[in-house]
């Protein structure tokens, strides 16, 4: 039987604590919903920063969306390719996993509010959500490391996949928009799971 999940594809976004979204909007109770995201309970919000390098250069990537809801620490994700050209350290991490990770600062561009994260930005890991019942009927277990097979013209293999289960997840392969353009997949494509 073969095990095919739909690709979702994230672009670069902010994770916000709650101490640091009332630093950076303290006229609002919190954020704004815009639209849902494809795990359930998450969601894309109104508000955007702007994500500045602490490089002497101090370069910018502005209008990085936040994400809800707000999460008891902050996180910046950004693509090895925006790390590269700002100067930033972002290294390949799971979600949450944010100890030794690259440090910015963090711009309300409507108010001029700033935050400094001494850490907390990564590349985000490819991974897969996955319910209780999608890992059962795949023969998978939480934290399992497997590979994803590309179809299509640009196709290949993607190693070093991380699952996460839980009775909250909805299946998807989560890769970041570097990846989508090096194996030239959209929003919804189906993958391959390759244990």
């Amino acid at each position: 039987m073969s095990k095919m999940v739909p690709v979702g594809i994230s672009a670069h976004h902010i994770h916000l604590s709650k101490a640091d979204f009332q630093a950076l909007f303290p006229e609002l109770e919190d954020l704004t919903f815009f639209k849902a995201l494809s795990q359930p309970g998450q969601y894309a919000a109104v508000e955007k920063l702007d994500v500045v390098s602490l490089d002497p250069k101090g370069k910018t990537i502005a209008g990085v969306r936040i994400l809800g809801p707000l999460r008891s620490a902050s996180q910046v994700e950004l693509m090895r390719s925006e790390c590269t050209k700002c100067k930033i350290n972002g290294p390949v991490r799971s979600s949450g996993d944010t100890a030794g990770s690259g440090a910015v600062k963090l711009v309300n561009p409507l108010n001029g509010a700033e935050v400094i994260l001494n850490e907390g930005v990564i590349v985000a890991d490819r991974h897969i959500h996955l319910s209780l019942e999608d890992a059962e009927k795949f023969g998978i277990v939480d934290r399992q490391v497997v590979s994803v097979k590309v179809g299509g013209r640009k196709g290949g293999i993607m190693n070093e996949v991380l699952c996460r289960v839980s009775p909250k997840f909805a299946l998807d392969f989560h890769i970041d928009v570097d990846d989508a353009s090096a194996f030239d997949l959209k929003q919804g494509d189906l993958v391959e799971v390759i244990l």
